[in-house]
């Protein structure tokens, strides 16, 4: 059982009076009424996956950035993200921690139908692709080394290819593990297997398959995140796609090796959101953005001065109560170091962005690239036109909270206009990103030209019959 986290009262509960006038924005009244007056609601249960990237979660309570805006909040970890995601939508919690494509995948009846929105992105990149110490051995001769002997980085799932084949020629299947169908470890470890030439599968929703394993060459499954080192111990998988710190974990260990980052796949991709319902959102407008101020502030203080607060930050994840794991095992990725094969330690400073690069902020095209990569394996069955991803994604990301909470804690001197994007020219939409382990261009105005680009997935016309 985890022990709840409890803030002392301080008697609080209005915002401040730059919340109270809802600036030049053009908001929908329903989330965003007139965002004054007093907070809705003080008391809040929020939830979490023991993983580093819930950081901002326990620095806003640990730094009091929570009570600062009047807030008590009771920290509880969560046994899945199923659990999670079912505790937000039946207000047992108050929001939580989330994997980026759950509010999207929510709101489009993949696994459940619910309207699940974000004004905050927690992080940026964070995870990693794992695999056996034996899978290891059997990649090695196909993967490219430097002068000194070390594997060069980034390393394509092209290695990995003829190791699968040896699998299916024995007649055994090759099994991987991810967190959550609708997680962005999922979509960047079937990313990384295309890329490399290896299917990962379809699913069939519309056929009653939701297993994603048609035409599938690597089995991937659900397995919760602390148990990803056992289960690939125990032989159950053969790698894993994890957040930090269990492929750290692995290589402390001795049980397995990272292969590859997924900054190498997407570099500065979006990783967790911060998400409630919107039926919440729209009940309780102050407290969202109260909630939203904290958490960017969190955001903040863990990417200040060049990371110089990381160590800090590590010594309170490893509580047991956050996230458990040893100290040198956190700080391996937290402080801008990674481990590869044991011993071949290499510097990777945008390993976890919190901060930098604007990573807090909600944007549309974040949400479009997730809806394409539930387009391109199966889980939207069906054609969309392009207008159709703008609309989900502005259903779903609401940068015009994060704006008041931003333009609030500019006015009260707490950050600067120059640690955010622009708001009086921000789209929503980043310029064409390139970046990716493949080269491909991804232009979140133009999805269903991006979906014809990949040699492996579903083209944007194309049903699984």
């Amino acid at each position: 059982m985890n022990r709840p986290l409890f803030s002392h009262r301080k008697p609080r509960g209005i915002l401040a009076a730059t919340i109270i006038v809802a600036s030049a924005m053009m908001m929908p009244t329903s989330i965003v009424e007139a965002a004054s007056g007093a907070l809705e609601k003080e008391d809040l249960r929020l939830g979490f996956i023991k993983l580093t990237d819930m950081a901002p979660l326990a620095i806003a309570y640990e730094k009091g950035f929570f009570e600062d805006e009047g807030l008590y909040v009771t920290l509880e970890a969560q046994a899945n993200w199923r659990v999670l995601l079912d505790g937000v939508i039946d207000g047992t919690l108050d929001g939580a921690h989330m994997l980026a494509g759950q509010p999207i995948g929510a709101t489009i009846g993949i696994g459940t139908q619910a309207d699940v929105v974000t004004a905050f992105n927690m992080d940026l990149n964070g995870n990693a692709v794992t695999v056996s110490n034996d899978v290891w051995q059997q990649m090695k001769p196909h993967i490219p080394h430097d002068e000194a002997g070390r594997p060069i980085h980034p390393i394509s799932a092209e290695a990995l290819k003829p190791v699968i084949d040896n699998f299916a020629d024995a007649g055994q299947s090759f099994n991987m593990g991810m967190v959550f169908p609708l997680s962005t470890h999922n979509y960047e470890l079937r990313y990384w297997l295309a890329a490399g030439g290896i299917h990962p599968g379809y699913y069939a929703p519309h056929k009653g398959d939701s297993s994603g394993h048609l035409e599938a060459e690597a089995l991937l499954s659900v397995t919760p995140p602390p148990q990803m080192p056992a289960t690939m111990q125990a032989g159950t998988i053969h790698g894993y796609c994890v957040g930090e710190p269990w492929n750290q974990q692995a290589v402390f260990m001795g049980i397995g090796v990272p292969v590859v980052t997924n900054y190498q796949i997407w570099q500065n991709n979006p990783e967790k959101v911060f998400g409630v319902s919107r039926s919440w959102a729209e009940q309780n407008p102050n407290t969202h953005v109260a909630l939203v101020k904290a958490l960017i502030r969190a955001a903040h203080w863990l990417d200040a001065d060049n990371n110089a607060n990381r160590e800090e930050a590590v010594r309170i994840l490893s509580q047991p109560h956050y996230v458990g794991a040893d100290f040198d095992v956190i700080a391996n990725s937290m402080t801008g170091t990674f481990e590869y094969e044991k011993g071949d330690v290499r510097e990777v400073p945008d390993f976890n962005v919190f901060f930098r690069h604007h990573a807090t902020y909600p944007y549309y095209s974040d949400a479009v690239w997730f809806l394409t990569q539930m387009r391109r394996w199966g889980q939207i069955p069906e054609a969309k036109p392009d207008s159709w991803f703008d609309e989900i994604a502005r259903q779903v990301y609401l940068p015009e909270v994060y704006q008041l909470a931003a333009q609030a804690l500019i006015e009260e001197g707490k950050l600067s206009a120059e640690d955010f994007p622009d708001f009086s020219v921000e789209t929503g939409y980043k310029p064409p990103q390139s970046g990716f382990i493949d080269g491909i261009v991804f232009d979140a105005t133009q999805p269903s030209a991006y979906l014809e680009q990949f040699e492996i997935g579903l083209k944007a016309d194309e049903v699984i019959d």
